[in-house]
């Protein structure tokens, strides 16, 4: 799924750890504090000269052009992250969540997400709003990044939650999720497989998702604090329909011999 010449970064392994963290924070200062930071430390990195962060951030809008296009880019980002992200199996949800159903399980994990997303547009969005020259580019890429990470983690989860997790390794069972991002379906009802190699039908669907959603989270990047609660809003609503879309599929039983 890599593009030739466009190798991961610390961007998208510190991105895999800010999605998990603000899903499972239990207050909504949790929540805001760790996107912020992450937000804060993505754009100073854009902007600030002298301290090694313009050099590392040449070398990243240098891969980003060698990937041809915002959606290329950001899908090379996003296969680096998604091995990396923090997801809870089944045991673990029985633990947290006690002897409570899968389906209130998963409604669980739908507002938690939901929630998360929520807190990264109004974090972009607040962060804009300061009266500051402002990366733009840098903070869509960012949030863009924690958003999806969220997305992919519950969708990990949901397979748990239902037990019906893809099969294969830890690995290959998040590149599982990443193709059930892009197509918004359960695991097992994604036409044709997970094949995301460069250049597959998937790949380039996983692009266009990509290229998609970041033009969304400039919506959080609004005037004033309009931009943060646009961004809010957008980000909940589109996150909590991902959840219900994946689980009506894990409700019909899809996987065989489920």
């Amino acid at each position: 799924m890599a593009e030739p010449g466009t190798e991961p970064n610390e961007i998208a392994l510190r991105a895999a750890e800010v999605a998990a963290d603000v899903t499972e924070a239990e207050y909504p200062q949790d929540r805001q504090r760790k996107v912020a930071a992450f937000i804060k430390a993505v754009g100073s990195g854009a902007r600030v000269a002298g301290r090694g962060t313009q050099a590392a951030w040449r070398r990243v809008d240098a891969a980003r052009r060698r990937a041809g296009s915002g959606g290329g880019w950001l899908a090379t980002q996003v296969s680096a992250m998604a091995p990396r992200l923090r997801v809870r199996d089944q045991a673990a949800l029985r633990k947290q969540f006690g002897d409570r159903p899968p389906e209130e399980i998963a409604d669980a994990l739908i507002e938690g997400a939901a929630r998360a997303s929520a807190a990264a547009g109004g974090v972009a969005g607040m962060w804009a709003a300061l009266p500051v020259l402002t990366a733009y580019p840098a903070e869509i890429a960012a949030e863009t990044l924690v958003l999806v990470g969220i997305e992919i983690k519950l969708i990990a989860e949901l397979h748990e939650a239902y037990g019906r997790p893809a099969s294969g390794s830890f690995a290959e069972r998040m590149g599982a999720y990443v193709a059930s991002w892009a197509h918004r379906r359960g695991v097992y009802m994604i036409p044709g497989g997970v094949v995301v190699a460069a250049g597959s039908p998937l790949a380039r669907l996983l692009r266009r998702r990509l290229a998609a959603r970041a033009g969304r989270s400039a919506f959080s990047l609004g005037p004033l604090l309009t931009g943060a609660a646009a961004g809010a809003i957008l980000n909940s609503r589109e996150t909590r329909r991902l959840g219900r879309d994946i689980r009506r599929d894990l409700r019909r039983g899809a996987i065989p011999g489920a």
